[in-house]
């Protein structure tokens, strides 16, 4: 079967698109037919080396497609099931074997290519709004990226909610995006300070959380937007890793939080992974969450889409297709 193999650390070019063997089944598994694979920046980063794999490694957590084999003692789900997964291996290919209880059944008014693009983005929203810090309304968010595929949803959510959203982007085109979204503003980054920006609409240090997704270029300024006792998330590095902090400047600047969480531990089990895809699916049903796939490439193409979302020119959710 044809896969996205790297067998050494590097940039784009070191996407090779090649015969791999077909995967099996083990215990617990299930092999699915991939129908769309999710690209995401922790493709990058287990390609780039800055997260650490094994090699040769075919890239990709994130999928949806059909079962075609069970694994023995699998329960659940079914050959010919649609099915979606965000923590799985070997998404870009054109099969792939998850474990069962990480796969969610995709419901039948929920389009395959909507749930690839949906998942991973979507419960990494979800954790974030619902757990890392519990928006309420009447709390002042700011999300970076806000026209990437987590800062939509996560966007869509949080007014489901009730807070308040600030969002930063990086074009006009993306600004029309997260206003569409539901942002009560949104800061175009390429021509303004999106600090001062903030501040002269809200006031000094007006926000309860920063989701930022950004990293190295943000991560400091926003540490000084934060309310005393505010929390600073950070969950990604696509302007590259933050710099180290002393905890003693936390308390200097009132006390704040920082966290980094990852998804994998809030869909530690399979009920808390159903549970937060119930909850997506069901907003999808009632259109209170659209999601939007912004661009879509062949699977011999995951280059070109690799430097499309590192290049910061994608909105929305980027998809291979076998």
């Amino acid at each position: 079967m044809k896969a996205i193999l790297i067998r050494e650390h590097g940039d784009a070019t070191h996407l090779e698109f090649a015969d791999v063997d077909e995967p099996r089944p083990a215990a617990g598994q299930v092999k699915v037919k991939v129908e769309a694979a999710g690209v995401n920046f922790i493709d990058t980063y287990h390609r780039t080396g800055l997260y650490e794999v094994d090699l040769p490694f075919v890239l990709g957590q994130e999928g949806a497609g059909s079962v075609v084999e069970l694994g023995s003692g699998v329960t659940g789900v079914a050959v010919g099931d649609r099915v979606a997964w965000a923590a799985g291996r070997g998404s870009y290919g054109e099969l792939a074997v998850v474990d069962a209880d990480r796969l969610v059944v995709v419901p039948p008014n929920v389009d395959t290519s909507i749930a690839a693009a949906l998942l991973l983005q979507g419960l990494t929203a979800h954790y974030l709004a619902t757990d890392t810090y519990p928006l309420s309304s009447g709390d002042t968010c700011l999300i970076h990226a806000g026209a990437g595929g987590v800062g939509l949803l996560l966007t869509q959510i949080a007014k489901i909610i009730g807070a308040t959203v600030v969002t930063t982007v990086g074009s006009d085109s993306k600004v029309v995006l997260s206003e569409r979204a539901g942002a009560d503003q949104v800061i175009n980054y390429a021509n303004s300070d999106f600090a001062l920006e903030a501040t002269s609409a809200l006031g000094d240090r007006p926000f309860d959380v920063i989701y930022d997704g950004v990293g190295k270029a943000t991560f400091s300024k926003g540490l000084k937007l934060l309310k005393r006792r505010g929390m600073m998330v950070t969950f990604g590095n696509a302007s590259g890793p933050v710099p180290e902090i002393s905890p003693l400047i936390l308390a200097r600047m009132g006390s704040i939080f920082l966290t980094r969480p990852r998804l994998g531990d809030y869909i530690a089990t399979n009920q808390e992974l159903g549970k937060r895809a119930a909850d997506l699916f069901r907003w999808i049903s009632e259109e209170k969450l659209a999601v939007r796939i912004g661009a879509t490439f062949d699977l011999w193409d995951a280059a070109k889409a690799h430097r499309a979302l590192e290049g910061r020119e994608t909105t929305g959710k980027v998809l291979l297709k076998p």
